[in-house]
């Protein structure tokens, strides 16, 4: 063979070589992490916003955390991402993802009536009762209207005082048909899953999730948030600046909506179990289950700086659906006195996100979308490299796409 073909056949195989290392290069890079870290502080600083914290996984590990500001303003004590926050309505992603381990179980059944289990609960109109499934309580397709009794329990009603008051109401829709989002009836899983289990919510929480998973600071409950040492409390704007208020107890009562105490460390770990990478714990067809889109939510496409990117939206099984542009979101958001947070993440980019402040502020949807539009965009432009660079290898290997 003539040296000439030679020198070129192993220039051919060396641009092979290289360019498969970038078609395999498609990563979360440090530049990426820190250039969203300064975005995090500067926006957090010039927000004012007392104390934050955040954590990026990429596949099986959190590949960046941080804190941000003090627990409490007037103290010098620093939020980090070992500090404890109320997660609000991120609780429901694990009333999800513990009611989906049960029922696979075979405590209970996705399509038991309601009133199989509660046969005190009554709308005013009682033909709608056993159409009330199980699914629909996690699905928020009750068809009940949105919020229903949320005031009772901001006057801190206990549950068995509320549930009487749907016997004055009737669905708007048939159950199943439409979206209606709720904190009283989601929260009615709690007692199925005691009845069903013979034992208690917290108690099968830490034995299903939070142990395995080992989340070291994830509790449940009023009584565990005030023990938890690093714990930020909450605060509320007036008159330009931010104070500190005491915990509120009412949602806390309703421990499936909005009962879950955590770290930006312990929700990295969720996220990693929900990217498939604690299948003893969360197997794929629990991940599909709870991630399966059931009603459809249009009012999220019309929420202030998401609706720039989301085209659609739904909601699964304690989690939100989103089509955000060109990718699949999953996420849920919440929002109780003094607090906030986000939870997201991208299963096929295996990529999640954890923002959580001890402020009431819109920040964290600012901080979130920019994250996402940030980081999907960078991610596509590697595919767009990766794709041409596949085109470059010799036609032996080169993709049919190209």
């Amino acid at each position: 063979m003539p040296k000439r073909v030679v020198m070129l056949l192993r220039a051919l195989f060396l641009i092979g070589i290289f360019s498969l290392s970038a078609v395999q290069a498609r990563e979360v890079t440090p530049a990426q992490l820190e250039a969203f870290k300064t975005h995090f502080e500067t926006v957090l600083a010039e927000q004012n916003i007392p104390g934050a914290a955040y954590a990026v996984v990429y596949k099986d590990q959190i590949i960046s955390a941080s804190g941000f500001g003090v627990r409490e303003v007037g103290s010098s004590d620093p939020v980090d991402a070992y500090t404890v926050f109320r997660i609000a309505s991120v609780s429901k992603t694990f009333a999800g993802g513990l009611a989906s381990i049960l029922a696979s179980q075979g405590h209970f059944r996705w399509d038991d009536p309601v009133t199989r289990y509660l046969p005190e609960f009554s709308f005013k109109t009682r033909t709608y009762n056993n159409k009330l499934k199980v699914e629909h309580l996690l699905a928020q397709s009750t068809g009940v209207i949105a919020n229903a009794y949320d005031n009772l329990i901001e006057a801190n009603v206990a549950p068995e005082g509320i549930l009487p008051h749907f016997k004055k109401l009737d669905p708007l829709c048939a159950p199943g048909r439409c979206y209606g989002y709720q904190n009283v009836l989601f929260s009615l899983i709690e007692p199925i899953i005691e009845q069903t289990t013979s034992q208690d919510y917290a108690s099968l929480m830490q034995q299903n999730i939070f142990e395995p998973l080992q989340m070291p600071t994830a509790s449940i409950g009023l009584a565990a948030f005030l023990n938890s040492e690093n714990r930020a409390l909450p605060h509320v704007k007036a008159r330009g600046k931010w104070h500190p208020r005491k915990v509120n107890e009412s949602y806390y009562r309703f421990a499936p909506a909005a009962g879950v105490n955590a770290s930006a460390v312990d929700l990295g770990y969720w996220l990693i179990a929900q990217l498939g990478y604690n299948p003893d714990v969360l197997n794929e067809e629990h991940l599909q289950q709870i991630t399966n889109k059931r009603v459809r939510t249009v009012r999220d496409l019309r929420r202030r700086l998401w609706r720039e990117h989301i085209t659609d939206a739904h909601y699964a099984l304690g989690w939100r659906v989103y089509q955000f542009g060109q990718e699949q979101l999953i996420y849920h958001g919440g929002w109780v006195e003094g607090f906030r947070a986000e939870l997201a993440y991208s299963r096929d980019r295996e990529l999640g996100l954890v923002i959580l402040l001890n402020a009431e502020s819109n920040v964290v949807a600012e901080l979130s979308t920019h994250f996402w539009s940030t980081m999907f965009t960078a991610l596509q432009q590697q595919d767009k490299a990766a794709a041409y660079a596949s085109c470059q290898l010799p036609a032996t290997t080169a993709s049919s796409n190209c």
